[in-house]
């Protein structure tokens, strides 16, 4: 482990433990975004983790990088999951935008003074970004022209630009899709009402409406053709990214219940001296080593033919097993555990946020149901007895010959 990379995984941790979850549930009452400790991350390098060192970044691969969130999402994984995509959106920036975008943005999103949010979903079709209905229109001054929404767009209102995906013809299909960056003043963007979510209010979530929007062709990111493939990357490394924040959610949920039932007093004992409460725990301990490994495993696989499954099964196994975590931890606890000043209803809800955004874990299921059928075409048949299941005496499809 590089120097760098450790004193970024030890900053990361003690802003979790002393700026993120001391304050958390005053930035939820509050429903303000905390720019302040987003600009103390941006100054310790948080905000350009994967961006080239020439554009002020860290130059981490994303293998490491990643791994940041784990220690944001001791914290809180709501914030861990904005960062990650500002991260995203940075590494972007820096690696395919132009070099007028570059010269004009990527220093300011490195640093964190500007923030960057990924705007992909829409409305009306959700995890299905083929039935996209954002539109641009190539102008003839090196402008393009955009019209229609995006829905669950985070930092909605709150950052700077949007690297928004859209089409820029009538044809079915992705062939035709392309992502630019909207900056937030550009004439006819807007902000529907604010998402009423119940444990990150602090991150503010809305649609947005793009009504005739002009945008410099500067500003492309992935030029047309290439929008839909981007954009499925940028999923697999928002996947990955949840998945090391909520491993950050297990640690604090399984401390929390060590921390209780090591003092509580019951049945002549102390609660984790019960083998039912020591069995619990061990449990969600377990879930907990095998998430990191996933994860860390699926970071390496980024970028690689193997990625989008890894991602997959990284996004599908580690919310699950943090949902789990938090409830279980939960119980430990009895009816204290749900006492808001313990903070798991906090992380039981912010559990079950990251198993929907960027994918649910069901789409998870289908991609790797769809890799796994694909591994069947290229099994050999196996023989079936002769008569089995046939009571007519018909031979099966399936047969040795």
């Amino acid at each position: 482990m590089s120097e760098k990379f450790a004193g970024l995984l030890e900053f990361a941790r003690d802003h979790a433990r002393t700026v993120i979850a001391p304050n958390v549930q005053r930035w939820n009452e509050t429903k303000a975004w905390p720019r302040s400790a987003s600009d103390m991350a941006g100054a310790a390098g948080l905000m350009g983790l994967y961006a080239p060192e020439d554009w002020g970044g860290q130059g981490l691969p994303l293998s490491e990088g990643i791994q940041v969130y784990e220690q944001l999402g001791l914290g809180d994984g709501a914030y861990a999951f904005a960062l990650s995509m500002h991260n995203i959106c940075t590494f972007a920036a820096c690696g395919y935008g132009t070099q007028a975008f570059k010269e004009q943005w990527a220093g300011d999103l490195t640093s964190g003074g500007k923030l960057a949010n990924f705007a992909l979903t829409e409305p009306q079709s959700g995890s299905d970004p083929m039935k996209m209905f954002t539109g641009a229109t190539i102008n003839g001054d090196n402008t393009w022209t955009i019209s229609g929404a995006k829905a669950w767009v985070s930092l909605a209102g709150e950052a700077d630009v949007y690297f928004t995906v859209v089409k820029t013809s009538d044809a079915p299909g992705h062939k035709d899709m392309a992502m630019i960056a909207i900056p937030a003043d550009a004439p006819g963007i807007s902000f529907g009402p604010r998402y009423d979510t119940p444990s990150y209010n602090f991150l503010p979530m809305s649609e947005m409406y793009l009504n005739e929007v002009v945008v410099s062709e500067d500003n492309i990111i992935l030029p047309i053709g290439q929008g839909f493939q981007g954009s499925l990357m940028a999923i697999d490394i928002a996947r990955v990214s949840i998945a090391a924040g909520c491993c950050g959610l297990m640690q604090t949920a399984l401390d929390t219940a060590l921390s209780y039932s090591k003092n509580r007093k019951m049945f002549g004992g102390k609660n984790i001296e019960l083998d039912g409460i020591q069995w619990m725990l061990g449990e969600v301990a377990t879930d907990l080593e095998v998430s990191k490994l996933l994860y860390r495993k699926a970071a390496e696989a980024l970028g690689t033919p193997e990625g989008p499954l890894m991602a997959a099964h990284a996004k599908r196994f580690v919310p699950d097993a943090a949902v789990k975590a938090a409830n279980t931890c939960t119980q430990v606890l009895g009816g204290m555990g749900l006492l808001q000043s313990y903070g798991l209803d906090r992380l039981s809800r912010l559990a079950q946020m990251l198993r929907i955004v960027d994918g649910t874990t069901e789409i998870s299921r289908v991609v790797i149901g769809r890799a796994l059928q694909k591994r069947a075409e290229g099994l050999p048949d196996l023989p079936v007895p002769k008569g089995y299941g046939e009571p007519s005496g018909e031979r099966s499809s399936m047969t040795t010959e």
